[in-house]
């Protein structure tokens, strides 16, 4: 007989830890690890915004994860290890996966679980448009494995570029959204600092460029912040390569619209799709295969919820909610007091775009907030672009771990890259 919960929340990202936080604690030590469980195919939990400092090797992943099983003691919900592979929603059943450890071996068997509410915050995935090669020979940034992946092969190429004949190593990134954006500078500042400890003779060149298949840079943002943010990367030595559609992937290079672009190491960070899988699951799917929800976050199926970046919910505009991790956070928001308090309607979900903020290294940042501070869409930009970027890292800690322990852990971080410098090549 399967095993029995109360709310099932399938996905520890931003938005389903935070949910499983909050209702754990509004319900309580005793009544919130009974009724709500979270599932999570990881043991920790890392932001996936910082996916892309991992992967250029200026975060420490362990350093910076933080414990499924010591957050649901903390905050009085129940954690459970599994990977989810099958849904019933007749039988208000899900279906999880066998663990295996590095050898294969079974750690623990697949199994059922029974729930009375579900809520679904499972993410989603890169769109590789069906681009040849794309599959084989880009790197991706959709998880912690696919990071440190990416950041074991920087290491090494930088390694062997420093012994080479050639004395340059080459990165394309298709898509120059936030993520690819960020990951240039985070790998031309990391190039930086490890060529002021190398000889004369190990000196490298770094090409970074980006390629792009719409007219500019962060075309999900203002058109002032996407030409402060192309200048800003121009004058860090990346290369902007625009209104670039990329034809195929090779392992050393891309074939585009504006012509060959040579690369040792290639990422793909542009466009979300979710899962093919999540069409199997008996619930409405939309174009990119994201679970289609009303104003309520309710899936077609009774009872069954969606939230971040695996929902299509209805945006003000007429479009679907942007996935972003403040969706996330304020659809955690919403569930909570939907689920918290069921015989109380909170009324439709209303997202509310509260502005974008780029990273740009150093202390630079560009970024848009929307609306009461000076108009409808006030720009914000260098340090105190750069303060209120971090901010939100330490906003989404503050929501599950509390405010004191938010400190220390920034406090932790600041120390430890003064200690320990910038990139981490272990």
């Amino acid at each position: 007989m399967a095993d029995a919960a109360d709310i099932v929340i399938v996905g520890g990202g931003a938005g389903g830890l935070e949910l499983a936080s909050r209702l754990g604690r509004r319900f309580g030590r005793n009544e919130g690890r009974q009724r709500v469980l979270l599932i999570d195919r990881s043991i920790f939990h890392l932001w996936k915004p910082s996916l892309h400092e991992v992967a250029a090797g200026s975060l420490d992943s362990h350093q910076e994860g933080l414990s499924y099983p010591v957050l649901a003691r903390r905050n009085h919900f129940s954690f459970a290890f599994g990977d989810l592979i099958g849904l019933d929603p007749q039988a208000r059943t899900i279906a999880l996966g066998a663990i295996r450890n590095d050898d294969g071996a079974v750690l623990v068997p697949p199994r059922s679980l029974r729930f009375n509410t579900l809520v679904l915050a499972i993410g989603s995935g890169s769109n590789l448009f069906g681009t040849p090669g794309a599959a084989e020979h880009a790197y991706l940034l959709e998880n912690v494995a696919d990071a440190e992946a990416f950041n074991r092969r920087l290491t090494s190429a930088f390694l062997a570029a420093a012994y080479s004949d050639e004395r340059t190593l080459r990165i394309a990134i298709v898509g120059a959204g936030a993520t690819g954006v960020e990951l240039s500078t985070e790998l031309i500042e990391g190039h930086d600092e490890l060529s002021a400890g190398l000889t004369e003779a190990q000196r490298f060149a770094l090409d970074v460029t980006i390629v792009e298949a719409a007219p500019r840079i962060l075309g999900g943002l203002p058109e002032r912040v996407s030409d402060k943010a192309a200048r800003a990367l121009t004058a860090k030595g990346v290369r902007l390569l625009t209104d670039a559609k990329v034809a195929a992937v090779h392992a050393d290079r891309l074939e585009t619209s504006q012509g060959p672009v040579p690369a040792e190491l290639i990422v793909w960070a542009a466009g979300v799709k979710a899962p093919d899988t999540n069409r199997d699951y008996g619930l409405e799917t939309g174009r990119l295969n994201q679970f289609v929800v009303d104003d309520h976050l309710r899936t077609s199926v009774p009872g069954i919820h969606a939230m971040g970046d695996c929902a299509e919910a209805p945006g003000a505009d007429g479009r679907p909610v942007p996935a972003r991790a403040q969706a996330a956070a304020q659809q955690a928001q919403y569930l909570a007091r939907a689920l918290g308090r069921p015989e109380r309607d909170p009324g439709p979900y209303v997202y509310r775009d509260r502005g974008s903020l780029v990273s740009l290294g150093g202390d630079r940042g560009v970024g848009s907030l929307m609306g009461g501070l000076a108009g409808a869409n006030f720009l914000i930009e260098g340090l105190i672009a750069k303060w209120a970027y971090m901010a939100l890292h330490l906003d989404h800690h503050r929501a599950i771990i509390g405010t004191r322990r938010t400190i220390l852990l920034a406090l932790s971080r600041l120390l430890h890259r003064r200690v320990s410098g910038r990139l981490k090549l272990h």
